[in-house]
């Protein structure tokens, strides 16, 4: 089954949030970028997924006018197969991203990317539920702290842990970057 990988919002948006941990940046570009390299070896597409919301103005750093919709720094290069702009949580939704996928053959999907539990969570599943086999890399997906309802601290890394949890077996096989990479086609 051929495989691609989505590469979501992965941008320099993020550097301009105020919960934006730098210190968090280097392990997921570590892993991402291993990711980008090998699927890029194998040439195995990837589509880069951007997002783009709210008003277009330079303040705004989802916002096209603020220069900042672009790959994250210290992101790999790479020839993007195809290039979409969201404007939803889910990469599928409103972008032709869907029909570009079916067009192409491509059955399986690699989901790496910014917010774990958001958009490529959200994204995953409504792969899945559109019948895509999906691979869900929580080492190459970034997210930050939140707080519970109760105002106690929600780290980033039980984050990830419960989006893994609740996605294998039901919505993605959940692999590290190297299983990904063995089973892609």
């Amino acid at each position: 089954m051929k495989t691609a990988l989505l590469l979501i919002d992965a941008q320099e948006s993020f550097r301009h949030r105020p919960y934006f941990r730098e210190d968090a940046l280097a392990p997921f570009l570590a892993r991402t970028n291993a990711l980008v390299d090998g699927c890029a070896s194998r040439a195995l597409p990837i589509v880069r997924i951007l997002h783009v919301d709210g008003p277009d103005v330079a303040a705004n750093p989802f916002a096209m006018a603020s220069g900042h919709v672009r790959p994250l720094d210290g992101l790999a290069r790479f020839e993007a197969a195809a290039e979409f702009h969201k404007h939803r949580h889910s990469a599928l939704v409103g972008t032709g991203l869907s029909v570009w996928l079916r067009q192409h053959g491509i059955g399986r999907l690699i989901v790496a990317g910014i917010r774990t539990e958001q958009c490529c969570e959200t994204t995953t599943r409504h792969a899945s539920d559109e019948g895509f086999e999906v691979d869900f890399v929580p080492e190459a997906t970034l997210t930050f702290d939140m707080q519970h309802v109760d105002g106690s601290p929600l780290p980033a890394a039980d984050i990830v842990a419960r989006t893994a949890a609740v996605l294998k077996g039901r919505f993605a096989t959940i692999c590290s970057v190297e299983d990904a990479l063995g089973r892609a086609q």
